[in-house]
């Protein structure tokens, strides 16, 4: 058994992003220096976050300065027609001999509606599964055209797809381009199980993630498919859980009371209150009286499982329960014990971020890669060590 382990590659970068104080001024040269830094210390690829920039646009613009980092860039259905997404995609794999991912989101339905896509929650998966069938034919080469309820492109004339001038780069990842996305409600665990590779959720407790995972695989299962797994992860990883933990508390305290209120009101049900919330479980109950009573509760009142902690980050400060913001925190032998529980419930991919993003990127390949067996389909360097993780088979053909 062995993971991937992918990095974060977003704008917003410091300290403590998600207050302001805590921010940098980023700009291009900045993600460039994080891409080459995930790069060269042997991260599968990049995860590239929200942000103003254009993922697209910025994935294309690092191809040169990185050569085997993966880019995981995330895709609406609808943005542009599939098969100029597949013309884009043969061109960037072509420059880049293989490196590009594709994260599947279907989004809400105001925020599609501003890109033109106007399906219901339930349909929008339908759209989405056509919309995708049809990349990938584009991209493998299929010049018959598509004819959906959907989408509707026109056959291209196979001697014009090879013409030197107007044709196409023939495919470079066999049998395409691999596809990563997320779904938990019924349609879209349905939609995930036909069309993805790898299914990604927020990270919860091990054993609450593995349960979740074995319901989508089972799922798949019925349809003949395999799917593999992976979860997005934030991470404070020292040499000593005592740094750990003291780094996590530092994070707390620079976090405003504001702060923690706006995260806590966007989590509650609707027709709750901050004041009219009461939860079950007694650790959540305690940290939300603490935030009434005007202050943060301590990072140890945020851990809900061993090493696994609910504090602040650009990504939200669940203090209700797992989401987008949950990190692992411990020593480094602590932190590669709960990645291989993970591993054991499921989890084959990390997605994983720390700020600043290229000090705890080096942090994390320094102290945690010598402990785990990765597959990211070439030599691993271990910082100081000098002996590079036994090479896997590389899923992309070479050119």
């Amino acid at each position: 058994m062995a993971v991937k382990i992918l990095w974060y590659l977003t704008t917003p970068d410091g300290p403590y992003p998600w207050e302001p104080e805590g921010r940098w001024a980023t700009d291009f040269e900045h993600l460039k220096q994080i891409a080459v830094a995930s790069d060269r210390l042997g991260y599968y690829g990049s995860l590239l976050g929200s942000s103003p920039n254009e993922s697209l646009a910025v994935s294309a613009a690092l191809i040169d300065a990185t050569k085997r980092l993966r880019f995981l860039v995330a895709q609406h259905p609808g943005e542009l027609s599939p098969a100029v997404l597949a013309k884009w995609a043969l061109t960037f794999d072509q420059f880049s001999n293989g490196r590009l991912l594709f994260n599947v989101v279907n989004g809400n339905d105001a925020g599609l509606a501003t890109l033109g896509v106007h399906y219901p929650h339930d349909e929008r998966y339908d759209f989405s599964l056509e919309y995708w069938r049809a990349f990938q034919g584009f991209y493998a080469g299929d010049t018959s055209g598509f004819d959906g309820q959907y989408v509707k492109l026109a056959p291209r004339s196979p001697g014009a797809a090879r013409h030197p001038l107007g044709g196409w780069h023939p495919p470079k990842q066999k049998p395409g381009i691999p596809l990563w996305g997320a779904g938990t409600s019924g349609p879209g665990v349905a939609h995930s199980v036909q069309l993805l590779d790898v299914y990604l959720s927020f990270a919860n407790t091990p054993p609450k993630l593995g349960e979740k995972f074995r319901k989508v695989a089972a799922e798949a299962a019925k349809i003949g498919r395999e799917l593999t797994f992976g979860t997005r992860l934030q991470i404070i990883v020292r040499e000593t859980e005592e740094e750990a933990w003291a780094h996590a508390e530092k994070l707390l305290q620079r976090t405003s009371l504001q702060t923690a209120r706006t995260a806590i009101e966007r989590q509650l049900p609707a027709g709750q209150t901050l004041e009219s919330f009461h939860s079950d479980d007694p650790q959540i109950q305690r940290n939300v009286d603490a935030i009434r009573a005007g202050h943060l509760p301590k990072a140890r009142d945020l851990e809900i499982y061993p090493n696994v902690w609910l504090g602040p980050s650009l990504f939200g400060f669940n203090i209700l329960g797992p989401a987008a913001g949950t990190y692992l925190v411990g020593s480094a032998e602590q932190v590669a014990e709960r990645i291989r529980e993970y591993e054991a419930q499921g989890t084959s991919a990390f997605i994983l971020s720390g700020f600043p993003l290229i000090d705890e990127a080096h942090r994390v390949a320094d102290l945690l890669f010598p402990l785990l067996e990765l597959d990211h389909g070439f030599e691993v360097p271990r910082l100081g060590v000098g002996t590079p993780v036994p090479p896997r088979v590389a899923t992309v053909e070479p050119a």
